[in-house]
């Protein structure tokens, strides 16, 4: 479930649940094959991400080499929306009317997701892993979400600095004010003397206006809650008008090859975030087995790709997540029992998270992480720092 995220999550896994389907009725499932569909931005604004696709397709590629998944090879069936919601709803029609796949799985983007969602469960399919952290999928007050990162980001400022003046650029749609809501569930009342708001659309070419903007209101704090390409932009802008706020950024836009390089790594040097997947550029995990497990896999299904690029970090854990759930269910594929077996995953160990955090779901909670870590960037690579947070209700 993740918008590139878990909490996140970010970031975050979020999954979203489809109305139970005759046992007997499997869909997108043949003796020898399982069709899988998805939604991706390959292009738009939102084009960093098709690199979680491009993992994805991957790693199914594995998995196909070793006898596929209890006998059945995976057929992959991955769309461009360009991170349209229109398009998407194009896609999902297409992917079940026309291409017959079993389910969607990693569907990436709050508004693309949240089109397609009534859609999938009229039709009852299930809509896995989503990759978005946005809180419309799951009471906040329980489980991870955009809205849980900015509570951390919160409270972390009014610790470090209690009379803090906060700007936030935001994402208008319910990604970016998933982290207005979190700021307002911790600074309650004072949100209104301390924060000072710029919104931007995905149309918008460029957010320096809003950057300026939120500089002329004397903030000394900013968070980014932008995708990767608005977030490079603002990253860039605050640099070079020599604004030196306390900085943060979403999870979803920590990719240090699509986000800090593109900013230049010069200027993203003391930016803070949270994260809970290893970063493959942090030399500490050079002989990780985890990531030396993941650095094989790139070396032979990718070798051209951009190692540095967490994208593909993500696309391996989500993939092995999506495997155990299949392997839960046996011959057993009706949505109704994938569904039920994506609800029952128990302290799931993935080799690219951190250490301490593990993905566990239940009936009543469709978040997989549900702990993060705070991390500061140094100029080359992201340095997690504290202990690892785990979220309400776990």
């Amino acid at each position: 479930m993740l918008e590139r995220r878990l909490l996140l999550a970010t970031v975050l896994f979020a999954l979203t649940a489809a109305a139970p389907a005759v046992a007997a009725d499997m869909p997108g499932v043949t003796k020898t094959e399982i069709k899988i569909g998805n939604i991706m931005p390959y292009s738009g604004p939102a084009s960093a991400y098709g690199a979680i696709g491009k993992g994805e397709a991957a790693f199914f590629k594995i998995v196909n080499e070793n006898g596929g998944i209890n006998g059945r090879m995976i057929n992959f069936d991955s769309l461009d929306d360009g991170y349209s919601p229109p398009k998407a709803v194009e896609d999902a029609r297409q992917l079940i009317e026309q291409d017959g796949v079993a389910f969607i799985f990693n569907s990436l983007g709050t508004p693309s997701n949240t089109a397609i969602q009534k859609y999938l469960n009229r039709k009852q399919v299930p809509q896995l892993f989503i990759s978005t952290g946005a809180d419309k999928w799951g009471n906040y007050k329980d489980f991870p979400s955009y809205r849980i990162e900015a509570q951390i980001y919160a409270k972390y400022i009014l610790k470090e600095k209690p009379n803090a003046k906060i700007a936030i650029l935001y994402q208008n749609d319910d990604f970016g004010k998933d982290y207005l809501a979190g700021m307002k569930d911790v600074l309650g009342d004072k949100y209104a003397g301390m924060v000072t708001e710029a919104s931007y659309d995905t149309s918008e070419p460029t957010v320096d206006s809003q950057i300026v903007t939120l500089q002329g209101s004397s903030a000394d704090t900013l968070l980014i809650a932008a995708t990767p390409k608005f977030a490079a932009q603002a990253i860039r802008r605050v640099y070079d008008i020599r604004w030196k706020p306390f900085e943060f950024l979403t999870n979803v836009s920590i990719s240090v090859a699509a986000v800090m390089e593109s900013a230049g790594k010069e200027k993203c040097v003391g930016i803070i975030t949270a994260t809970y997947f290893k970063d493959p550029t942090d030399p500490s995990f050079k002989d990780d087995p985890g990531m030396n497990e993941w650095r094989a896999f790139m070396k032979k299904y990718m070798p051209d790709a951009n190692m540095a690029d967490a994208n593909f970090v993500y696309a391996y854990g989500v993939s092995l997540t999506l495997m155990q759930v299949l392997k839960q269910c046996g011959d057993d594929l009706s949505r109704e029992n994938i569904m039920k077996q994506a609800a029952n995953l128990h302290d799931l160990e993935l080799p690219t998270l951190l250490p301490g955090i593990k993905v566990n779901t239940s009936p009543t909670n469709y978040h997989p992480i549900r702990q993060m870590q705070l991390a500061k960037f140094d100029g080359t690579i992201w340095v997690g720092f504290g202990d690892v947070i785990t979220g309400a209700g776990n």
